[in-house]
C-alpha cells in the first residue's frame, strides 16, 4: 500500500525511495492511513505547505485501493480501502508465514560480537543485556538480507586469570575443581579482596601473569586449560538457556602474539611510541588521551590484543562489517581503537560499528564482578524462576516438570523483552515483580497474548485453508490490520536504527490492538467466523515473528 501511495504521487518529480522514506503513518487513524508531509516542497515550489497539499491532493487520481485522499494542513492524508488493505495484509502474513516482515535490507556478510563474557569470572545480570542484545541484532539483520557470524570474544588469559590461579594455587589447592559458576566466580572475587589488603602480592600474581603468556611453566599452563574449559562448559549452559549461540569463539589467547608483532612494526613506523618502557600511542590531538598497548614487561593489555583481532576478523572470515556490542563505558576506548586501525591505515577500519548499551541496575544498585556486589546469573535465574512458579501456581495446577519447564520460559522472556524494550543506551532497574507481570509492557504478556490467540483458534478447530470472506471491516479489526501490516517498516527501522527496541515495542503494542479487539469482536459464532479466526491466526504469525527476533521463544499455554 505505501508503494502505492509514491506511485500515487509520481507526478511530483521526486525520487521514489526519497518519497517513501518522506510518507509517514500517523498514529491517529483518523488522519488516514499514510500521511505525505510537503515541507520538503515548500522550498522548491515557493509557497505554503498548506497550499501545496491541497493542491496534491487535488491533482491525485485515486484507484480501487483508496477510499479517499484528502489535505489536513501541509499533509496529505491517504485512507486506503479497509476491506482490500484487510484481505490482502492477511493472505501476505498466510503466504509468508515466519518470513512475513523480513526483507533485502542488505547483502553483507557482518560479524557481530557480543556477550564477551571472561572465563574465570562471574556471569552477572550485566551480561545479560549485551547478549540480548546481540542476539536480537542477529535475527534482525539475518531477517533483513545480510549473512551473520555470531562471535564471542572472550579473555582467556590476561590479568583476570593470574589472580584466579594465584588465588587457587594459594588458598584452594586441595579443593577439586568445578563446573560452577558461583564457585569460580568466588575464588575470583576473593582474589579481588586479598590483593586489596595486601598490594605485596601483586608481585606474585605479576609472574603468573609472566608465566601464563610464556607457556613455559607445564603446571600453570595444566591449571590454565582444565579452568578455561570449566568455565566455558558453564557458560554454554547459561547460553542455552538464553536461546543463543556463537558461530565463533576467538580468545584473548589467539591473538596475544601477533598483538605484539603490530605494536612493534607501529613503533618503527613512529604511530606508536615507546614510554617509560610501555608501549603507547598518543592520540591527544584527536582529544582521544594516551592508550597503552603493552605494559612494561612486555605483556600485551586489551588494546594490543584488539587491534589483532580487529585484522584476524577481516582478514580470516572476509566480512564486510565488525559489529561490537560493548557495554558504553568502553565508548572513550573504542574510539583510541578504531582511530589507531585508522592511523594504521588497516583498509577496513571504516567498517567497525560499535554498538553500546548501558548498565543494569537492581533496586539495590549497581553491580561489579570485582567487588563480588553483584548477583550471578544462576542465582538471579532462580529468584525469577521460583517468583514464576508462585505467580503460575495461582492460576492453573501443573505437574511440577511442566510446571518449572514454563516457569523458566516465562522467567527468560521477562528477563530478555525488559532488556530490549528500552533504548540500549538507557540504563535499566530491573524489578522482578514488575517484569514477571502478566499484564503491562512485559514478556509474559505477549506471551499469554499469543498463547490466548492460539486457544481461540484450537477451540474453533481452525484450519488455515479454509477460505473467508470479508463483508466489511470495523473499527477495531481495522486498527489491528493497519498495525500488522507497519511490522515490515518496523523492522527495517530496527535494522537501521540497530535498535531492537523498536520490534519489542511494536510487539507490546500489537499485543494491545489484538487484546481491543478480542473484547470488542466476538470471533468464535459471529457471522464473520472465519475472517476473523484469519485476523487471529495473523495476529499470532506476526507476534511470534516479532518475539523471534527478540530472542524469545512463544509458549502454546501459559
Amino acid at each position: 500500500m505505501k508503494k502505492r501511495v509514491v506511485k500515487s504521487l509520481s507526478f511530483l518529480k521526486v525520487d521514489g525511495k526519497e518519497l517513501e522514506n518522506l510518507i509517514e503513518t500517523p498514529k491517529d487513524q483518523s488522519f488516514g492511513d499514510y500521511a505525505f508531509p510537503t515541507f520538503v516542497l515548500a522550498k522548491r515550489l515557493k509557497k505554503n505547505p498548506n497550499e501545496i497539499a491541497k493542491d496534491i491532493a487535488g491533482k491525485i487520481k485515486l484507484d480501487k485501493n483508496f477510499e479517499k485522499v484528502e489535505a489536513v494542513g501541509p499533509y496529505v492524508n491517504f485512507f486506503v480501502n479497509k476491506i482490500k488493505l484487510t484481505s490482502e495484509v492477511i493472505n501476505r502474513v498466510s503466504k509468508e508465514g515466519n518470513k512475513y516482515g523480513s526483507g533485502k535490507h542488505g547483502k553483507d556478510k557482518v560479524m557481530i560480537e557480543f556477550s564477551q563474557a571472561n572465563t574465570h569470572k562471574a556471569f552477572h545480570v550485566g551480561h545479560i543485556r549485551g547478549t540480548s542484545l546481540g542476539e536480537s541484532l542477529s535475527r534482525i539483520f539475518e531477517f533483513c538480507g545480510n549473512k551473520v557470524i555470531r562471535a564471542n570474544y572472550q579473555g582467556d588469559t590476561g590479568m583476570h586469570v593470574a589472580k584466579w590461579i594465584w588465588c587457587y594455587n594459594k588458598y584452594h589447592k586441595k579443593e577439586k575443581l568445578r563446573k560452577d559458576e558461583a564457585w569460580i566466580a568466588k575464588i575470583y572475587v576473593e582474589a579481588i579482596k586479598k590483593l586489596i589488603k595486601n598490594s605485596e602480592f601483586q608481585e606474585e600474581v605479576d609472574e603468573i601473569n609472566r608465566k601464563l603468556e610464556s607457556k613455559k611453566d607445564k603446571s600453570l599452563n595444566y591449571l590454565w586449560k582444565e579452568t578455561r574449559k570449566l568455565s566455558l562448559d558453564s557458560l554454554e549452559r547459561i547460553y542455552h538457556e538464553l536461546n543463543t549461540g556463537f558461530d565463533v569463539h576467538l580468545f584473548e589467547s589467539e591473538v596475544e602474539e601477533r598483538g605484539k608483532e603490530i605494536m612493534a612494526g607501529l613503533v618503527k613506523k613512529k604511530i606508536a611510541e615507546i614510554s617509560d618502557n610501555a608501549t603507547i600511542v598518543n592520540l591527544e590531538k584527536y582529544g582521544l588521551g594516551i592508550l597503552v598497548f603493552l605494559r612494561k614487561d612486555g605483556t600485551v593489555l586489551y588494546a594490543g590484543k584488539d587491534i589483532a583481532l580487529a585484522e584476524k576478523k577481516f582478514n580470516k572470515f572476509k566480512i564486510d562489517k565488525s559489529i561490537y556490542v560493548v557495554g558504553d563505558d568502553q565508548k572513550l576506548y573504542f574510539n583510541q581503537i578504531f582511530k589507531t586501525l585508522e592511523l594504521m591505515k588497516f583498509k577496513h577500519s571504516g567498517k567497525n560499528i560499535y554498538v553500546p548499551f548501558n548498565l543494569v541496575r537492581l533496586p539495590t544498585g549497581k553491580m561489579s564482578s570485582r567487588t563480588g556486589e553483584n548477583i550471578l546469573y544462576s542465582d538471579f535465574k532462580k529468584e525469577v524462576v521460583d517468583y514464576a512458579v508462585k505467580e503460575i501456581e495461582k492460576r492453573y495446577k501443573l505437574e511440577s516438570i511442566e510446571l518449572y519447564d514454563r516457569s523458566l520460559a516465562i522467567a527468560i522472556a521477562s528477563i530478555k523483552y525488559s532488556m530490549l524494550k528500552q533504548d540500549p543506551d538507557k540504563v535499566i532497574i530491573f524489578d522482578k515483580k514488575k517484569a514477571l507481570r502478566f499484564e503491562g509492557n512485559t514478556g509474559p504478556y505477549l506471551l499469554y497474548s499469543y498463547a490466548r490467540a492460539l486457544s481461540i483458534l484450537g477451540k474453533a478447530s481452525y484450519k488455515k485453508q479454509k477460505k473467508f470472506k470479508i463483508k466489511e471491516v470495523n473499527e477495531y479489526e481495522k486498527r489491528l490490520v493497519s498495525l500488522l501490516a507497519q511490522f515490515p517498516e518496523v523492522v527495517r527501522h530496527s535494522y537501521i536504527n540497530l535498535t531492537p527496541s523498536l520490534v519489542a515495542n511494536y510487539a507490546y503494542q500489537l499485543a494491545q490492538r489484538f487484546s481491543e479487539f478480542y473484547h470488542n469482536c466476538p470471533v468464535i459464532g459471529s457471522e464473520q467466523e472465519q475472517f476473523r479466526l484469519k485476523l487471529v491466526d495473523s495476529f499470532s504469525q506476526v507476534i511470534k515473528n516479532a518475539l523471534w527476533l527478540l530472542g524469545i521463544p512463544v509458549i502454546p499455554e501459559m
